[in-house]
Formats: C-alpha cells, structure tokens, sequence
C-alpha cells in the first residue's frame, strides 16, 4: 500500500471539514501575524521536533502549534479535524520538506492560507544531501547533525523577522542564544561518541533516519531493518541483514520509540544484538525528551551506552 494511500482516501471528508471552517468565519484571512494570541506569531509546524526549535527561536514572540502530537510518526501521519483551524489562521508554516511531511502542502492548499511555507532541509547551504529509501530522494532526516539543527534554527529566525519586522530585534537576540546552546551541544555529542572505542562504532537501525548523524560523528550504520516505515522487508532482506550484522559483529540494533519492535526483535535473536528501542528523531516524547536537545542527548546516551 502506498504510503500515503489513508491520508487521500480520507481527503473528502477534510474538505468537507475546510468549507465548514469558512463558514464559521475559520477562513484564512492574508498573510501576515494575526491579531490573536496577544499579536503572537501563529506558526504552525509538523513535528513537535521544529515546533520546539521555532519556540526557541521565537521566544515570547510566537504561538507555535505541531500538528503530529509528540510520540507519532511523521511520515504516516493523517490530518484531523482538529489541524484545520491551526492551519487556516496560521501566519507562518515549518516544515521539513524531502518527502518527510510533504503532506502539510496538500492541506495548506486546501485551506487557501497564503500564509509563507519554510522548507527547512531543501537547498540548505553547504549540506551534501545522503539518498533516500527509494531512487531520486534524498533523506531528510538533516537535522539530527546538530550542526544542521543550527542550520534550522537560522532559518526560522530570518522566516520568523520577515512574518513580524518589529521582532526582529527580539527573535535575532533569541536565535542567538539558541545557537550558542546547540554549538555547546554539538561539542558535547563529539566528545562522548570519542568515548566509544573506534571499532565499535558501528550499528544497524530500523529504519534510516541517522545517517546524516552518523556521517556527522564518525559512526558506520551497517545497515537498515526496513526501508521505509510501514515497507516490510522480504525474508531474503532480512536473511542478507543478519549476515552483515554476524560478519561485521555489531553490538546493538537502535530502533525509535514510536516503531514496533517485533522485526529488530527477530533479528536480535538470530544475531546476539542488543536491541535498543527507545531512540528518538521524528518526535518528542515523555519526560526528559521534552526538547530537541534533550532528544540529541538522549539518543547519544543511548548509543555510547550500547556501544561502549
């Protein structure tokens, strides 16, 4: 099943929904900040990922709302009655782009909300894109280099100035800050993955969403359970998986919290892996993954621990 096939066969029922909204005077309006939320910026983002970065960024200045409640999967996700209203009044949208939330675009268009979209990964300056799960897409999953997740944070400030010039000075005093913390951040994921002797750094994953970390902190995925959320492998995928884990003698299997277990489960036993289940990318979770640093916090402690 294609992996968006739910999401259009609910898409009736969504417009139906969107003419509703402008009945009742939900219709979007130009762009521009709107005049509720105390004149707040109304920014609206995919994951609860950017939705933090752009509160960071945009501190007492912007209203930001993720539309994939923490803990769910992006790249699966459907739109519901509730995102509409968001969506029609939203002065500014955040995304990531690549194929990750493409999904957004659809809805915005049927909203008639002329409101800007930042793409957050595409043309992003001085990144060399890594393939994605099938031929000519790029993975987008940049932000897990920190140095990208700076990247990110830059953008949205200069998306955030021009929605609200008289912020500016406010926003750029924001992005500042946060930048600084993410720079330390960066510093720190350098230094404990060193902790990890060199020949251990290697592991395999559910599905790629660290390759751009990887490539960042000198780690080796050795290889990928399934190649795209909601694709299950064939037994020959599988059978070729455990054989490079048995010939390169990875440690662990790292899967995000939100995903079954029961594939990395399988191959765990026929491998001797450590499986690890509980890393984040795509979405916050619980206390303490509150935060896109806490994420990267999270995810490297994980991995120094079933490395090391």
């Amino acid at each position: 099943m294609p992996r968006h096939s739910t999401f259009r066969s609910r898409w009736p029922v969504i417009l139906l929904m969107l003419v509703a909204l402008a009945a009742c005077g939900g219709a979007p309006g130009s762009p521009g900040p709107s005049g509720g939320d105390e004149g707040r910026i109304q920014v609206v983002t995919t994951s609860s990922v950017f939705a933090d970065m752009a509160r960071n960024v945009g501190g007492d200045r912007v209203a930001v709302t993720s539309l994939v409640p923490k803990g769910l999967d992006i790249h699966t996700y459907q739109v519901t009655p509730a995102d509409l209203r968001a969506v029609a009044t939203a002065d500014l949208f955040v995304m990531n782009g690549l194929g990750l939330d493409d999904w957004l675009e659809k809805t915005i268009r049927s909203a008639g909300n002329r409101a800007p979209i930042l793409k957050l990964a595409v043309d992003l300056p001085g990144v060399v894109l890594l393939p994605g799960d099938t031929p000519d897409t790029q993975n987008p999953h940049l932000w897990m280099d920190v140095s990208n997740g700076i990247a990110y944070a830059t953008r949205i400030a200069t998306a955030l100035e021009a929605a609200d010039p008289t912020a500016a000075a406010d926003i750029a005093a924001s992005a500042d800050a946060y930048a600084k913390r993410l720079s330390d951040l960066d510093a720190w994921v350098r230094d404990r993955i060193a902790t990890i002797p060199e020949a251990d750094r290697r592991f395999v994953l559910f599905h790629d969403a660290l390759p751009y970390f990887a490539r960042a902190y000198g780690l080796t995925i050795v290889g990928v359970a399934v190649e795209a959320p909601g694709q299950d492998p064939s037994a020959g995928e599988i059978a070729a998986l455990i054989d490079r884990i048995k010939a390169t003698g990875v440690k662990a299997i790292f899967s995000e919290a939100q995903f079954p277990t029961a594939l990395v489960d399988q191959i765990a036993r026929e491998t001797g892996a450590r499986v690890v289940a509980n890393l984040y990318d795509d979405t916050l979770g619980d206390d303490p993954v509150t935060s896109y640093e806490a994420l990267i916090r999270w995810d490297v402690d994980q991995l120094v621990g079933a490395l090391r």
